[in-house]
């Protein structure tokens, strides 16, 4: 068996491993190890990752960005942000048919600014949100479908930890991918709030509504909010202008957000720790991840699959739109199986590759951002994508009266305006890449 076989049979061995519950950092860890044996005949190669990787790996400054962003979501998790974020969209479009999902959305869309975490900004408005949306006469699909959706725009809208990541694989800029990311975010909530006025209208769902408020109480819940607006500018701004570099502005972040989280009262000394010991749990998750990543991406390095796959894709003479198209698919249907980190750190070194040898029209540093942002689109995707989306279980599992099946059954309109969104981009490179061109032009 040639060396790009063994590489090829090691994917489903890969899935199967996953599939099994073992975890996704181990699966890739031993496909990676027992790969490199077979390809190489021997254990030197296997030593040497072991030791060059988990220091190569863990000794990457950027990497520091992760414990620090995840850390500052905890904050804000604690300091009742959530909640003022939830009573300021809701003051401005509770009043709309759909109007508390429309909030719901809102109230994501900003916690995601200070978190970078789709799961946690899911878990977090789902505590507020989730019995105000039932009080309003919400089905249990379209509450836990909405709040599934509008967790996801924790990846997307700047600060993101799968971001960071995707920066470092393909050695790009962190702040410019952040750029990025700004309008497709913004272009995400727009889309999921136009889905729930469909929703309301198609189902007749969710007909109580709240009381117009006026403009006075409107600018108090705003003036509430304003820690969460003053971190997210000193934070996103702070790296757009040059002030910090991207770890500094997470060092800045948490603080600030630990800072506000303990002056309302949130944040005590037993919750600090608290705090603390998750941000540590979910790190070690990550770069064990990472590890694993890295180890089984060395493999199939040595199984020349990635150079070889190149290669092949542009002897062929495929429409580089074709190869594109093919990628995101591939993209949603990992995102059934397996988190966004796990799928990009596994498949960003196979897939970039290929398409960075074909013609978009883009350059190549243009291409890298506007691909990144495509990816985390998609795996955005996969976050809500039934049967295992991990923001649907996350989502459920909080409202223990809705069966899985509704949830599944609400979350199609929103996949719907995912697919139809993913394909304005796909179309328009310049809605991802005209605000890095303005600054950094």
């Amino acid at each position: 068996m040639s060396s790009i076989d063994i590489a090829l049979w090691s994917f489903p061995i890969l899935i199967l491993l996953i599939f099994i519950r073992i975890p996704i950092g181990a699966a890739m860890l031993l496909t990676g190890l027992v790969g490199t044996w077979l390809v190489t005949g021997s254990w030197t190669p296997i030593l040497a990752q072991m030791k060059n990787l988990s220091w190569s790996n863990f000794a990457n400054y950027s990497l520091s960005i992760i414990p620090l962003f995840l850390l500052m979501g905890q904050f804000a998790a604690h300091g009742g942000m959530s909640r003022s974020l939830f009573k300021a969209a809701e003051a401005f479009l509770g009043h709309r048919r759909g109007g508390v999902a429309m909030s719901a959305v809102g109230a994501c869309a900003g916690f995601g600014a200070i978190c970078g975490s789709s799961l946690a900004t899911a878990a977090t408005m789902a505590q507020v949100t989730l019995p105000e949306l039932r009080r309003y006469g919400y089905s249990g699909g379209l509450a836990t479908a909405a709040l599934a959706a509008g967790g996801t725009l924790g990846i997307l809208i700047p600060p993101s930890v799968v971001l960071v990541i995707y920066a470092i694989l393909t050695e790009q800029n962190i702040a410019k991918l952040f750029v990025a990311a700004f309008v497709p975010g913004i272009l995400a909530a727009v889309f999921y709030l136009v889905a729930i006025s469909v929703i309301v209208r198609v189902s007749k769902d969710a007909e109580n509504t709240c009381d117009p408020v006026p403009w006075g109480v409107r600018l108090s819940a705003v003036i509430e909010i304003w820690p969460v607006l003053v971190i997210f500018f000193l934070v996103v701004g702070g790296i757009y202008l040059g002030w910090f570099t991207p770890t500094e502005a997470a060092a800045i972040g948490a603080a600030g957000t630990g800072l506000v989280a303990w002056i309302k009262g949130g944040l005590d000394r037993s919750r600090l720790m608290d705090c603390l010991k998750k941000t540590a749990v979910s790190s070690g998750m990550i770069f064990f991840i990472v590890l694993g990543a890295g180890v089984y991406n060395t493999f199939l390095a040595f199984s020349q699959l990635p150079q070889s796959g190149a290669a092949w894709v542009v002897d062929q003479g495929f429409s580089p739109w074709l190869i594109l198209t093919i990628i995101l698919a591939l993209y949603i249907i990992l995102g059934c199986i397996m988190d966004s980190m796990s799928m990009i750190l596994l498949t960003v070194p196979i897939f970039f590759p290929i398409v960075s040898a074909m013609d978009f029209g883009l350059s190549p540093e243009e291409f890298a951002l506007w691909f990144g942002i495509l990816i985390l689109v998609v795996a955005e995707v996969g976050l809500i994508t039934p049967p295992v989306g991990l923001n649907l279980f996350i989502i459920n599992s909080m409202a223990p009266g809705v069966p899985i099946r509704d949830t599944y059954r609400g979350i199609l309109p929103f996949i719907t305006a995912d697919i139809l969104r993913t394909l304005v981009l796909v179309l328009f490179p310049p809605i991802s890449l005209w605000l890095v061109r303005i600054l950094y032009s």
